[in-house]
């Protein structure tokens, strides 16, 4: 297989738009990256560079030990799989898996142990004769994936290959995706700006936007130790509580105050942002750290304030509770002991000691 290495990849279109900026990362032989942002974020332009479908303006992108710039896409040995599936709809589903294998001159007994063997893998063996007009939309996914496994390649590429699909299909094909990587053991780049594809799939984000790479680890890591705002707020549903305030002195030690309540800070959050007193800070506190204090604490330093229940999403397991205070919006996700009411005054208890704090100038994260 093969180690993917992007070094400082830059891309300027002819209008002088800056899509993609000194992009540099590297996905291991064998390894499962995701890039993942907004829309327009630049995550499909790298990816379309890898695999030579768009012009380098600038930078190097290897596959293995070769310089791939100027290589035609036909020679880099990597599988694509879009997010329209681009099948062939003349042709059946065997016909379509079996397209790039004929063109190779492969013999047919060969063709068809690849393509019996993909098939069987991906559960459509008794869709061979069948048509893409005849398929579901997982089926034809499946087709799709079918078509650059018989490859056999040193790097697979999925452009948001699960966007088409229903909520429920897209939760099936991602464990399909993730037992095909460990199945095969190919190098995998996914493109997607969905976060839960990203975090349960990946063995590391690149997290992008506007071009820039603004974090690149482990999805417990990035959730966990977002490097700024942007990633602290794109990753995690429902998103991470944001507020403005300062730091100031509260019963001897450190405090966060938002204006409406004020939060002690434990010890060791105090000694970090000991030079942010009385300076302005944002606060981030993710809804799972927020508790009914009625029934939990479940803190390692509980702290609280008192709110008001703005909406109440009920979910089951459990229960998101946007709640308001004098001058934020909160959004909390509760264990379902007793649905609180619309109107209601609900004690809240923080986990500080999972609290981020941000630079309002730099958006880095502090601790």
């Amino acid at each position: 297989m093969a180690k993917i290495t992007i070094k400082n990849l830059n891309k300027y279109y002819p209008n002088g738009f800056h899509a993609v900026k000194d992009v540099s990362f590297i996905a291991e032989d064998k390894e499962f990256v995701v890039l993942v942002g907004p829309s327009g974020c630049g995550k499909t332009t790298v990816l379309r560079m890898i695999a030579g479908l768009e012009d380098i303006s600038s930078g190097e992108i290897f596959i293995g030990e070769a310089l791939v710039n100027k290589m035609p896409p036909k020679d880099r040995d990597i599988a694509m799989v879009f997010q329209n599936y681009a099948l062939y709809p003349h042709m059946t589903v065997f016909e379509n898996m079996a397209f790039a294998l004929k063109l190779r001159k492969e013999s047919k007994e060969e063709i068809k142990k690849k393509v019996d063997f993909a098939a069987n893998m991906l559960g459509i063996l008794d869709r061979l004769k069948n048509k893409p007009g005849q398929l579901s939309g997982g089926q034809r996914q499946r087709v799709a994936l079918g078509r650059a496994i018989v490859r056999n390649p040193k790097v697979f590429l999925f452009d948001e290959p699960l966007s088409n699909l229903d909520a429920k299909l897209r939760v099936a094909m991602r464990a399909e995706i993730v037992k095909l990587h460990h199945t095969l053991g190919n190098t995998m780049i996914y493109v997607t700006h969905d976060q839960v594809e990203a975090m349960t799939m990946a063995d590391r984000i690149v997290v992008m936007k506007d071009g820039v790479i603004h974090q690149i680890d482990t999805p417990l890591n990035i959730y966990n130790k977002p490097a700024n705002i942007f990633v602290a707020g794109f990753i995690g549903s429902p998103s991470i509580n944001l507020a403005e305030g300062k730091l100031t002195t509260k019963d001897g030690t450190l405090a966060f105050d938002s204006g409406d309540y004020q939060l002690s800070l434990t010890p060791e959050q105090a000694k970090i942002l000991a030079g942010y007193e009385n300076k302005p800070i944002i606060m981030g506190i993710r809804p799972e750290d927020m508790y009914d204090a009625r029934f939990d604490s479940m803190a390692e330093f509980p702290v609280g304030f008192s709110s008001t229940v703005d909406v109440v999403e009920p979910l089951g397991n459990e229960y998101h509770v946007i709640l308001k205070t004098a001058n934020h919006t909160l959004t909390a996700r509760l264990d379902p002991k007793e649905l609180p009411k619309v109107g209601q005054k609900l004690d809240i208890t923080l986990d500080m000691a999972k609290a981020h704090f941000f630079d309002p100038e730099s958006e880095a994260n502090l601790l």
